[in-house]
């Protein structure tokens, strides 16, 4: 399973801005049908992505569409549902029963087009109290799922708040998201865009605060805020080299039938070392797929 570190979203209405993204070396393409949208254009959003995702070679890409509860969801799928892209990206999921309609559709529009059920992935994006007090259920919805999104700034909207640069606010949704996560046995969820565009200090220190609860990468709106995402969610030198001497530490320790070492001052057991694994499984992963563009920066 690739590793998304970074996602850019293109709006489903404007062909240049999706042919940009293709070009910037995110990790994937999220080409929007929900908010970068007005109900106006839906309808032409919904032809050109369309269009864009039924290119033979397509780079990673999802697209979001929107919610249950509106009246554009079947539309939506019905225009996104075939072979080439990565998944749907479910608008403003607030509860199981929500995921599993888009799931059941999903599946019957696959098998009218001769795709194997079951062929896309389906990311709940979860938007507000309601959907984060569910995630746990959300994220168990159906096999589809294999990664939630966080919409923050809908999520601090619905708090009555703001997203602000110090990200206090968003410390209990991104908590449960990573728990929800956990319990469900699915990947680590994808963190929410950052609107400071123009603040790369505050989009790094948002991303380093997301990276350390656990997120596996994040979502953007701006190709500057590519590069120092990709570097943030991706390990260091220092961490894959620390991540090597740990596990070969270890490993000899444990032939010696040893399950507890003292590595440069520190205590290491297995928790430490199974750390140290997914921090090289990570960098592996990334090795494998095509490089970021820093020069994002």
């Amino acid at each position: 399973m690739a590793l998304f570190r970074c996602l850019l979203f293109a709006p489903g209405t404007d062909r240049k801005k999706i042919d940009k993204a293709y070009t910037l070396h995110a990790d994937a393409v999220i080409l929007d049908l929900e908010d970068a949208v007005a109900a106006g254009e839906k309808d032409s959003a919904r032809r050109l992505v369309s269009e864009v995702i039924g290119a033979p070679v397509l780079p990673p890409t999802f697209v979001r569409v929107n919610g249950v509860t509106t009246s554009h969801i079947l539309a939506d799928l019905q225009a996104v549902v075939r072979p080439g892209i990565a998944g749907i990206m479910l608008a403003k999921a607030e509860t199981a029963e929500e995921v599993r309609r888009v799931d059941w559709l999903t599946g019957l529009l696959e098998e009218e087009r001769n795709m194997p059920r079951g062929a896309l992935e389906l990311v709940p994006f979860i938007e507000s109290v309601r959907g984060i007090e569910n995630a746990h259920e959300v994220a168990a919805a159906c096999p589809r799922v294999k990664r939630l999104a966080f919409g923050g700034n809908d999520y601090t909207a619905d708090t009555w708040t703001t997203y602000s640069e110090e990200g206090t606010e968003l410390f209990y949704a991104r908590a449960k998201l990573i728990a929800a996560s956990r319990i469900a046995g699915i990947e680590p969820p994808l963190d929410t865009v950052c609107p400071f565009i123009k603040n790369l200090t505050a989009l790094r220190e948002d991303a380093l605060r997301a990276k350390k609860m656990g997120f596996q990468g994040k979502m953007v709106i701006h190709p500057a805020q590519i590069g120092p995402v990709l570097e943030i969610f991706s390990p260091t030198q220092e961490e894959v080299a620390a991540a090597q001497k740990i596990v070969a530490a270890f490993e000899e320790a444990q032939a010696k039938g040893t399950g507890v070492i003292q590595l440069d001052g520190k205590m290491v057991e297995y928790p430490i070392v199974n750390r140290a694994r997914q921090i090289l499984a990570a960098a592996g992963k990334i090795k494998e797929q095509p490089p970021g563009n820093i020069a994002g920066t």
